[in-house]
């Protein structure tokens, strides 16, 4: 089966998620990861990962969340929640540098404090960077990211940009930006299938308007579909090698992803 490795379930009514579930299992996908961007979000993640066999938590505080510093009884919570036996990994954390973004050097210090849980818990990172690789590929280097592994979540970025984050070696997560960007389907054609996973970082769209065109972990086999065609491979390979790398990222938590599978 495929695995989404960024969502934003638990942001969805209660009563959305057993439908979304089916949804995604009739079409191949069973590991959910729930992402948290924010303390009582993350807490919000690990609950619905104790509640349903096939999600699973990411901890951290996205960086366009910051309001000020992460002080000591923040970090102590991420801290307790990252050892969390559901916990698969630091996410959504990083930068990002749009301008009405928050203060960089709060974002700098939050992403190298959670950087040091993700060391402390043996957690794999899967980071934010828009318009911030410069600065992202330096803290991951200094921070020894290499050390965890992890994944570039939502890439849009160049074949540059791509080969900075695989050196590091982390992977590159693909998601419906491929199905549009003929640039990014230019980069993702180049790119190893082996530094690929697959995501579709969903979350409530009510300006799509009609429900049916929410983006939801069903539309993973979309994305596979777009980079199979790109590869001129048979989708089923691109669901064997993504998942398969997904296991590999999550070192010895990977069994407990493979059971849902």
């Amino acid at each position: 089966m495929f695995v989404d490795l960024h969502t934003h379930i638990d942001q969805y009514e209660p009563d959305e998620l057993p439908g979304m579930f089916e949804r995604a299992r009739a079409v191949g996908v069973g590991p959910i990861i729930a992402a948290g961007v924010t303390v009582e979000s993350t807490r919000r993640c690990i609950e619905l990962a104790a509640e349903y066999d096939n999600v699973f938590a990411g901890v951290g505080v996205h960086p366009s969340d910051l309001t000020e510093d992460l002080d000591n009884v923040a970090l102590d919570q991420l801290r307790q929640m990252a050892s969390d036996e559901r916990v698969m990994m630091m996410s959504e954390v990083g930068l990002d540098h749009q301008d009405h973004s928050p203060d960089r050097a709060v974002q700098e210090r939050a992403f190298r404090a959670q950087l040091g849980i993700a060391h402390e818990a043996g957690l794999p990172v899967v980071f934010h960077m828009r318009f911030a690789t410069d600065d992202m590929i330096r803290v991951l280097t200094e921070e020894r990211v290499s050390e965890l592994g992890g994944a570039a979540h939502y890439f849009q970025g160049s074949q540059e940009e791509a080969a900075a984050v695989m050196d590091l070696g982390c992977y590159i997560s693909l998601a419906k930006p491929l199905l549009r960007l003929p640039e990014l389907q230019e980069v993702a054609q180049k790119l190893p299938l082996e530094w690929i996973v697959l995501e579709t970082d969903c979350y409530p769209q009510p300006f799509k308007g009609k429900r049916e065109k929410w983006t939801e972990p069903k539309d993973v086999p979309i994305v596979a579909a777009k980079l199979a065609e790109l590869k001129g491979i048979d989708i089923a390979e691109v669901m064997e090698v993504t998942t398969a790398n997904v296991m590999t990222m999550l070192g010895q938590r990977a069994d407990q992803v493979s059971a849902a599978l």
